[in-house]
């Protein structure tokens, strides 16, 4: 399949949990948090240079492609593996050749890649549906289990009884504490060991995230 038709092809999948467009790329710390996003979800591809209407806009300057770099290699730690594709094809009833980079991010086994954002605060990021979506703390403490040489346990004590005693339901983290009436790290951590058990799971809903008991 030529160059031409291997874009097409991607960009009538449109953006979904594992691709997005991006037009142009005035900024590094925006790009990284696509990157960090991808990261630390499944993986996914930045199709830079096109529309969201799926025009192909091309990359303008070899300062985009700069920036591209600085946002994997600077701007998100750890850093992230990614690679660059560059191709050149022919806008639809369009003249001359545009240039279009696809960034492959894959899947990090070294999880949370944080993202710098514009005032130095680095920010992890989750992949949902067609969104990037700034991790909740609970996600945060998944992560640090999941880096533990010697893996997590559960006690089953009175702050898992309790904890499991209020979830009846869908319910965000700031309700769990309220109800529990636990301290919140202690909440955090807890939720994150149900949720790598398998006896609790967490959805985005209504810009938000819901923790329930499975």
């Amino acid at each position: 399949m030529d160059d031409g038709r291997y874009l097409l092809s991607l960009i009538r999948e449109g953006e979904h949990q594992q691709q997005d467009f991006k037009y142009r790329v005035a900024d590094a710390c925006k790009l990284a948090k696509s990157v960090s996003a991808f990261a630390n979800t499944d993986g996914g591809r930045l199709l830079i240079g096109v529309r969201d209407d799926g025009y192909l806009a091309g990359v303008r300057s070899e300062e985009e492609i700069y920036m591209m770099h600085q946002a994997a290699y600077r701007y998100c730690k750890p850093e992230a593996s990614i690679k660059f594709d560059t191709y050149h094809v022919a806008p639809s009833g369009g003249r001359g050749l545009r240039t279009i980079v696809v960034a492959t991010v894959p899947p990090s086994a070294r999880r949370p890649v944080c993202a710098q954002d514009e005032e130095g605060r680095m920010r992890a990021y989750l992949r949902i549906n067609d969104e990037n979506i700034m991790a909740s703390p609970v996600h945060l403490a998944l992560w640090r289990e999941s880096q533990r040489l010697q893996g997590s346990f559960i006690t089953y004590n009175d702050d898992i009884r309790t904890l499991l005693a209020v979830m009846q339901g869908r319910q965000t983290l700031n309700q769990i504490v309220r109800r529990a009436r636990l301290p919140r790290p202690k909440v955090i951590t807890l939720l994150a060991r149900l949720v790598s058990f398998g006896t609790a799971r967490w959805e985005y809903a209504s810009q938000q995230f819901l923790f329930s008991l499975t």
